[in-house]
C-alpha cells in the first residue's frame, strides 16, 4: 500500500488531514491534495524548478502543509525560517540558500520591509496580503489561479533546515538526495515511526503537534503522520493546559514533546493536571534535549508507560529510541540505535569503551552536508566517514546511549571540564524554578566561572533568599567546582519553542560585560 497523502486523498478524500486547535480550522486529504497541486504549479509559474530553493517564514497555520506537500511533489527545496529571527538573520538564510521566493504572512509585517532591503529583487508571496497591501503578491489569489491537477514533471522535494545558530551563524543542512525521485517513494522515518514508535498505519492516528513547524521534529513527524494517513492536530502555540484540553477534545493518540514541555506540565496545579481525560493517548514521543530523570519519572507515573524518547538531529544521520520499560531500568538513557550505527570516540578519534564519555558519531550510508560550508562538514566527520552532531555521551555495557551535553556548551573552569546540563537538570526540579540555563562566563582566575541564569516561577521570589535556597538544594549533588559562582534571576530565558536554548546570547552578554569591566 502506498503511504503518501496523494494516495490517501484518492482513497479517503474526506478524512481530516489537519485540525488547528485554536481556530478549529480543518483541511481534508482531498482539499490538501488539490491545494498542494496548485502550489506545485505556482512554484513552476515563478520559475522554481526541481532543485531550486524557496523560503518560508510563517507562524503555525494550516497553509504550511500546502507548502510542504506542494514542494514535496515539485522536487524543490523548502527552507523553513524560524519566526524568532531578526530581519538580518532571516535575510542571511534567504541569501545563503539562494531562495528564489519568500512566502510569509502579515504576522511578520514588522520585519518584512527590512528583509526586502537586505534582499533586493526578492519575490514575496504574502498570506493576509489584503491586510497589508504593498507590493507583495497575494498568496491566496495566486494559488487559486492555478489548476488542481498534478504538474507534468513531479519529483521528490526536500527540506533544508538551518541550524539554530546557538554557537554562531546558522548553517543549512543539505540532505542527501532521495534514493528514489518518485514523490510517493518510501522514506526511512516512516519505517522508524511504525517499527520503532509503534505508530499505526490504518489512518487512525490523531497526532498532537504543539511546536513550531519550522523545526525538524514537527515538520518531520507531521509529514510522517500524513504519509500514514493520520490527522495532525496542530497548536498555534504551546500552552500546557490547552495541550491537555486538546488531548481530551480530539481524542489524541500520539504526540511529540520536548523536556521543557514536560517541565511546564508538571508546574501546573495538580487539580488542573488531573482535570482532563487522557485515556486516548497511546504514544508520547519526546526529544531535542536530555530530559532530567526526575521529570521523566513523574511523567511516566502520570501518563503511564507510553513515553518514548529518541535522540536524533536535523541532519538525519541516525536515531536511537527507548520505551518507558527500558528507560525505567536504564534511567537517563536515550536508547539504542535504530537507524545508523553508534560510535563513541575520544579526542584522538579512537573508539572508547563502555561508560566512557566521548563524541557521539553515527555511521550511515546517507549523510548530509552543510550548505556552502565544506569546513563545517569536514569538522563533523570522523576519518572513517562517520558523522557527529557535536554531542558528548557514552554507551553503557548493554549498548544504551546516555547524553552528557553539547560539546560546545562545555565549561572549562580551573582546568576542569564541567557539563552544564547536569546542573540545569537539577535546577528545574526545584519547586520555585520554571527554567534554567547554565553557562561559562569569563573569569580572570578560573578562565571561566559557572553562572546559573534562572527563571523563577514567580519573579517576586528572585533574590538572595532564593539563591541561598538553590545553593542548599544543589550542594548534596554537586562538587564545589560545579556550584554556580553567580545566580542571575530573569523573567524569561532565550529559549526556542522547540526547547533549544540560545545560550550563545547569554554567553555573548557575559563576555561583553567582562570586556567592559576590563576596559
Amino acid at each position: 500500500m502506498t503511504m503518501h497523502p496523494i494516495a490517501h486523498a484518492a482513497r479517503n478524500p474526506d478524512h481530516p488531514a489537519v485540525i488547528m486547535t485554536g481556530s478549529g480550522q480543518q483541511i481534508s486529504y482531498g482539499e490538501m491534495d488539490a491545494q498542494s497541486n496548485r502550489f506545485a504549479h505556482l512554484l513552476r509559474a515563478h520559475g522554481i524548478n526541481a532543485g531550486d530553493a524557496f523560503a518560508v517564514l510563517l507562524e503555525n497555520r494550516i497553509e504550511y502543509f500546502t507548502l510542504i506537500w506542494g514542494s514535496q511533489r515539485a522536487g524543490t527545496m523548502l527552507v523553513p525560517i524560524s519566526s524568532r529571527l531578526t530581519a538580518p538573520e532571516a535575510a542571511y538564510i534567504i541569501r545563503d540558500a539562494q531562495a528564489k521566493l519568500l512566502i510569509t504572512s502579515g504576522y511578520f509585517a514588522g520585519v518584512l520591509d527590512d528583509i526586502r532591503k537586505e534582499c533586493p529583487g526578492l519575490t514575496v508571496l504574502l498570506m493576509d496580503a489584503n491586510e497589508l497591501g504593498g507590493e507583495a503578491e497575494n498568496f491566496a489569489a495566486a494559488l487559486a489561479a492555478q489548476p488542481s491537477t498534478p504538474i507534468p514533471d513531479p519529483s521528490a522535494g526536500m527540506v533544508m533546515l538551518y541550524s539554530s545558530g546557538t554557537t554562531g551563524r546558522p548553517k543549512g543542512i543539505r540532505p542527501a538526495p532521495p534514493a528514489d525521485p518518485d514523490p510517493q517513494a518510501a522514506v526511512p522515518l516512516v519505517g522508524l515511526a511504525v517499527m520503532g514508535a509503534g505508530m499505526p498505519t490504518d489512518g487512525s492516528m490523531i497526532y498532537l503537534s504543539p511546536a513550531p513547524l519550522y523545526h525538524a521534529a514537527p515538520i518531520g513527524w507531521c509529514s510522517v503522520v500524513h504519509r500514514l494517513g493520520g490527522t495532525v492536530v496542530m497548536m498555534e502555540r504551546f500552552e500546557p493546559e490547552e495541550a491537555l484540553q486538546a488531548i481530551e477534545r480530539y481524542k489524541v493518540t500520539d504526540s511529540q514533546w520536548v523536556p521543557t514541555h514536560f517541565v511546564r506540565f508538571l508546574k501546573l496545579d495538580p487539580a488542573v493536571r488531573t482535570r482532563y481525560d487522557l485515556s486516548s493517548h497511546k504514544r508520547a514521543l519526546h526529544a531535542a534535549a536530555p530530559c532530567p530523570v526526575p521529570i521523566k519519572q513523574e511523567m511516566i507515573a502520570w501518563w503511564g508507560p507510553i513515553v518514548n524518547e529518541y535522540y536524533a538531529g536535523s541532519e538525519s544521520i541516525g536515531m536511537t529510541m527507548i520505551g518507558s520499560a527500558d528507560w525505567l531500568t536504564h534511567p537517563g538513557s536515550v536508547g539504542k540505535a535504530i537507524y545508523g550505527t553508534l560510535h563513541i570516540c575520544g579526542p584522538d578519534g579512537e573508539e572508547l569503551g563502555a561508560d566512557q564519555d566521548g563524541l557521539i558519531y553515527f555511521e550511515n550510508a546517507l549523510l548530509p552536508t552543510y550548505h556552502n560550508d565544506p569546513a563545517k562538514t569536514a569538522e563533523a566527520m570522523h576519518p572513517k566517514g562517520w558523522m557527529t552532531l557535536g554531542d558528548i555521551g557514552h554507551l553503557d555495557a548493554d549498548g544504551f546511549l546516555f547524553l552528557t551535553d553539547r560539546k560546545s556548551h562545555m565549561i572549562i573552569s580551573g582546568g576542569v571540564n564541567i557539563y552544564p546540563q547536569e546542573i540545569e537538570n537539577l535546577l528545574v526540579t526545584h519547586d520555585k524554578v520554571m527554567d534554567a540555563a547554565v553557562i561559562g562566563a569569563p573569569c580572570p582566575d578560573l578562565g571561566e566561572k559557572v553562572v546559573a541564569v534562572v527563571q523563577p516561577r514567580n519573579m517576586a521570589d528572585a533574590g538572595a533568599a532564593l539563591e541561598a535556597e538553590l545553593r542548599d538544594f544543589l550542594a548534596p549533588s554537586l562538587s564545589k567546582i560545579k556550584m554556580p559562582k553567580l545566580f542571575d534571576f530573569r523573567p524569561d530565558l532565550p529559549r526556542e519553542a522547540n526547547g533549544k536554548l540560545y545560550k550563545r546570547e547569554l554567553r555573548d552578554e557575559y563576555a561583553a560585560r567582562a570586556k567592559e569591566g576590563a576596559s
